[in-house]
């Protein structure tokens, strides 16, 4: 039997010539960090807080509960892999039960909000998944607790919907679904 060694932290320092590639990530250690990869950089970020996980588990229960039978609800950590060179871990996403993984593109997105990734889900992770197509992109703020909905029109994210508190929303994308930001948080 051989040998495995982990990657070496000089190994994450230094990307492989090129650039890093999706299939890069696989080599990577299970260490509680999120890997993500954008036009060939990598992206290290911290595994998420306790609220994070609250309002994120409580989201994924509402939508499972809405879900129709075709379609599925997946949580992090789970990639999707939009080109060779980018890779993302989305916080939640809804995508056809038919589709082959790692390579699909979802329905939905959704990102909860934290200190350390609220701009990056903002601006970054926003153009990534416009530019892939993926239809509805969700950003929950757990602090507010709000929400904002964008969907893709004319290959441009369009908000929608943009709500806080005990302000209901019902929406139609990827599948009707009412919701209120404050029961996220219960």
């Amino acid at each position: 039997m051989t040998a495995v060694t982990a990657p070496s932290v000089d190994s994450y320092l230094h990307p492989p010539p090129g650039g890093w590639m999706a299939d890069d990530l696989d080599r990577l250690p299970a260490d509680g960090l999120r890997y993500e990869l954008v036009d060939g950089v990598l992206r290290v970020s911290s595994a998420p807080s306790e609220q994070h996980q609250i309002v994120l588990g409580n989201l994924h229960v509402q939508l499972v509960a809405e879900c129709p039978g075709h379609l599925r609800v997946l949580l992090a950590p789970f990639d999707v892999r939009l080109s060779p060179r980018r890779q993302l871990q989305p916080d939640l996403i809804a995508l056809p039960k038919d589709r082959a993984a790692p390579d699909r593109t979802p329905l939905l997105v959704v990102e909860v909000a934290s200190p350390s990734t609220r701009l990056t889900d903002q601006t970054l992770k926003r153009r990534v998944f416009e530019h892939a197509g993926v239809p509805s992109y969700w950003l929950v703020d757990p602090l507010e607790p709000a929400l904002t909905i964008l969907e893709l029109r004319d290959g441009t994210y369009v908000q929608v919907a943009g709500v806080e508190g005990d302000e209901p929303v019902t929406l139609q994308l990827p599948f009707p679904v009412s919701l209120v930001p404050s029961t996220l948080l219960l």
